[in-house]
């Protein structure tokens, strides 16, 4: 590696930590201060660094903007799967993960159960927005004032005796869902089957995909597969946490 380029990631290093005056900074690398001056001139010429009135430097624009484009083009399905993958083992259930694709909610993967029960979900195949818990945590995932027109325009299909049926349950679901951070679908889709689900955050925390895993009630009852939900929850963290998500400390 150059000098002068390991001299230059080193003084990014130091200002993602905290700004710094040119003094701090020449101190830092062992040079002169006209040395550290000419590599950050160079550096704010194209936005990586910029420096106040006091003359201390912090990191510039050009850095989030590469930063985003970076994390806005992880692959969500390449990075899931081997939590997916371990979840599936551990637990023996269905495991799946959806993105919401032009007002759907569409399953982009699935690990099907060691049983031979058959669901409906298949790869490719849209979710129910009212009645699947993938299809409520993305939609609660949506900003606010998009619920409403969502909640509107769905047709609410009565798939069991537990559907929700019309625009006032699905939003105080959403608002439910928004709260505790999980989903369920408690047969409502499908009649024999439960499901939990939890979203998947990139790092500026918007829900880019939904997680979940569903479990027919001859082999767990609703409260029994309640019970997974945390090692559902830290799967869907573990896979954030890869996207660039990391939780808001708590105040």
């Amino acid at each position: 590696m150059s000098q002068s380029l390991q001299r230059a990631l080193t003084l990014l290093v130091q200002l993602g930590e905290e700004p710094k005056s040119l003094d701090q900074l020449a101190v830092t690398l062992g040079v002169h201060k006209s040395t550290v001056l000419r590599l950050l001139q160079t550096m704010e010429a194209e936005r990586f660094v910029t420096h106040d009135s006091e003359h201390r430097y912090r990191l510039g624009t050009r850095l989030f903007e590469l930063a985003n484009h970076s994390l806005e083009g992880r692959d969500v399905r390449t990075i899931a799967r081997p939590h997916l993958a371990a979840l599936n083992h551990d637990t023996g259930q269905t495991v799946h993960l959806a993105t919401y694709e032009s007002g759907e909610a569409v399953y982009i993967d699935k690990l099907d159960a060691t049983h031979s029960v058959r669901m409906y979900s298949r790869i490719g195949r849209p979710a129910a927005l009212h009645c699947t818990a993938v299809g409520k945590i993305l939609v609660a995932g949506l900003p606010r004032e998009q619920w409403a027109g969502i909640a509107q325009r769905l047709e609410y299909r009565k798939f069991t005796e537990r559907t929700i049926r019309n625009p006032e349950q699905y939003l105080a679901e959403l608002e439910l869902v928004a709260s505790q951070g999980f989903a369920e679908d408690h047969e409502e889709h499908e009649s024999f089957i439960n499901c939990v689900a939890v979203p998947i955050r990139n790092g500026t925390g918007a829900v880019v995909a939904a997680l979940s895993m569903s479990v027919p009630d001859m082999l767990l009852d609703h409260d029994q597969v309640l019970e997974l939900l945390p090692r559902v929850r830290a799967t869907g963290e573990a896979v954030s946490t890869e996207l660039g998500w990391s939780p808001s400390p708590e105040k």
